[in-house]
């Protein structure tokens, strides 16, 4: 394993420990508000597991400058195809809504396009190979 991708994982790791400890605080932190009305501090608990989001994002955007080209050409292939499909997978859910399918969560577009991104990559990685 190269060095850009070393000290991608590692400060992903550390991202995501953070981020799991601010989800289950926050998500601990919102019970003690279950019986007020939205407030000021409910809407900061909420949202404080974006933060260590927003430096997962910060690292990877480094690791993509740290990359040769071909490399760089691979994630933007495998983040393209992951971005297309979310799209069309979520524009064609929206039209079946209106004739009585569930609503599904926004908590749920993030992960999507993250296993097709990972799954974008795998293929197109070994067109190259």
């Amino acid at each position: 394993m190269d060095q850009p991708t070393r000290r991608y994982l590692r400060e992903f790791i550390y991202s995501m420990i953070a981020y799991i400890i601010t989800l289950a605080l926050s998500l601990i932190g919102l019970g003690f508000f279950a019986d007020y009305q939205l407030n000021a501090a409910q809407v900061i608990v909420s949202l404080a597991p974006v933060v260590p989001i927003v430096f997962m994002i910060l690292s990877f955007l480094k690791y993509l400058n740290s990359i040769d080209e071909l490399q760089q050409k691979i994630q933007l292939l495998a983040i393209g195809f992951a971005a297309g499909v979310t799209s069309l997978l979520t524009f064609s859910y929206g039209f079946l809504e209106n004739v009585g399918f569930p609503p599904i969560s926004l908590l749920w577009v993030f992960p999507v396009m993250i296993l097709l991104w990972g799954l974008g990559l795998a293929f197109i990685s070994r067109r190259y190979q």
